[in-house]
């Protein structure tokens, strides 16, 4: 489904992938099966999301950006995609940010253009990360640091 409040210019999304009202999804973005979009969420050109994936209210997901599978993005998540930005750059490198399988991203955390974030791991709210997150840890703070490992319970 498809809000008709929504400008959604890709015809590479899954089926039974819902995108809410005001969202804006560019022509060139792919989208898997079963997501969930919700309302005022930007996706750029330049980005893959997976199957299973809930993204929240307030998102801006630039290009460069890959979500894989059963990836969860928490309201107002800020991620970046160019480390040193400027207006009308003409030297922008655009630098790759992945988030892995099954990771969960919390509410209003920012994530600097280049991490990974691994397979199941989490960020907490408020979060800042500027390093890759090995697969399984929960990592929390500005800037965030390992807190512990998730347990997936």
């Amino acid at each position: 489904m498809i809000h008709s409040l929504a400008d959604v210019q890709t015809q590479n999304i899954g089926e039974d992938t819902t995108i809410w009202q005001f969202c804006v999804v560019l022509k060139n973005a792919v989208i898997g099966k079963g997501c969930n979009i919700n309302c005022q969420v930007l996706i750029e050109n330049e980005v893959v999301i997976g199957d299973h994936v809930t993204i929240k209210p307030g998102v801006q997901i630039w290009d460069g950006v890959t979500l894989e599978d059963h990836v969860f993005i928490g309201p107002n998540v800020t991620f970046t995609n160019d480390l040193f930005p400027k207006s009308k750059n003409k030297e922008f490198k655009l630098i790759k940010t992945l988030v892995k399988k099954g990771a969960s991203i919390g509410a209003n955390a920012t994530i600097l253009a280049g991490v990974t974030i691994g397979e199941n791991a989490l960020v907490g709210a408020g979060s800042v990360v500027t390093k890759n997150i090995p697969d399984n840890e929960i990592w929390v703070g500005n800037p965030a640091k390992f807190l512990k490992k998730n347990n997936n319970d």
